[in-house]
């Protein structure tokens, strides 16, 4: 059966002025897919977010939000969306309830089934015992979970998450994957902007990593590792004054290989003899499978701006 596509991109540009936010990428999300958008600081994803929200008007290229164009119909699309911002933006002096209410108001939903709406959201995220506490005194995991809640109060056709889990501590996250997961088993379609990779593989049936506002890589997050890294990785910590000569006898076995500071990645598909032949070495030795952080180390790089590839003594995987 074909599958309906919620949201179509072609040529998707955003700039302001001279600099470019968005350099003219292309995608489609599907419905009853969580669809990610991962990338670091800068890369676009919160210029993206805010065009599909219709926040901001595209600079050029084509853009429809369930079915319909964004230049035409924001209003109706609006309506039709929960948008989960990377702020907590709730009015502090105001109950977790009354925030679920005033909200409400905005969609002309009745007052009662308003009230059975919040209720029952603030449940689902764990926080029907927070109902009537003041958001000012709600912890930052909790006030998370109840954007959340106010996103789903007019029962959203497409929910927008823009990095929710940023600055949560690992029970928070954790908590909100969950939710989250289940929100996308029963069917809501959702878009996801973050630059945590465990939370893209988590949550997402696909995903694109961006970076300088363009798409370097689009797929599942396991057709990703296959397609731009290696089987297994092995890190090898070594004393700085060592020229790792002993590198070139197994170089015709890496497919990719860097050294940032005192560590050496190696990307093989035999780490395991790898291991055993090198670890002597070195101070300590890691093998690990790939991931998909080291898919997007590989394409968008180590340090903050540009690539830092030391030495590719074989061939570099998905180029």
């Amino acid at each position: 059966m074909e599958e309906k596509a919620i949201i179509q991109a072609s040529n998707l540009r955003k700039h302001y002025g001279s600099f470019v936010a968005v350099r003219g990428i292309d995608f489609t999300v599907n419905a009853g897919h969580c669809f990610g958008f991962l990338g670091p600081n800068g890369a676009g994803k919160t210029t993206t977010m805010r065009l599909l929200t219709v926040q901001i008007p595209p600079s050029a290229g084509y853009l429809r939000v369930l079915g319909m164009d964004t230049y035409q119909h924001a209003r109706r699309i609006k309506a039709r969306l929960g948008v989960v911002p990377q702020d907590n933006n709730l009015d502090p002096d105001f109950t977790a309830i009354e925030n679920l209410l005033v909200y409400a108001s905005y969609f002309s939903i009745p007052r009662r089934e308003a009230l059975q709406r919040a209720r029952q959201l603030l449940a689902f995220v764990a926080l029907e015992d927070k109902a009537d506490v003041v958001v000012d005194k709600l912890s930052g995991g909790m006030r998370r979970r109840l954007v959340i809640a106010r996103a789903l109060l007019n029962n959203p056709d497409l929910l927008v998450l823009d990095e929710p889990t940023t600055g949560l501590d690992p029970q928070a996250r954790h908590l909100l994957w969950q939710k989250l997961r289940q929100l996308r088993n029963e069917g809501v379609t959702m878009v996801l902007s973050t630059h945590y990779m465990e939370e893209a593989a988590q949550l997402c049936d696909e995903l694109v990593v961006m970076d300088q506002g363009t798409i370097l890589a689009n797929g599942t997050p396991t057709e990703l590792v296959k397609q731009h890294s290696s089987p297994t990785v092995l890190e090898l910590r070594i004393d700085r004054a060592d020229p790792a000569d002993w590198l070139t006898a197994v170089s015709h076995r890496v497919n990719r290989l860097e050294r940032v500071g005192d560590m050496l990645y190696l990307y093989s598909s035999d780490g395991e003899e790898l291991l055993c032949e090198l670890r002597h070495h070195a101070l300590s030795a890691l093998l690990r499978p790939a991931s998909l952080e080291d898919v997007f180390l590989i394409l968008t790089g180590r340090n903050l701006k540009d690539p830092l590839t030391i030495t590719t003594p074989s061939r570099s995987l998905g180029s």
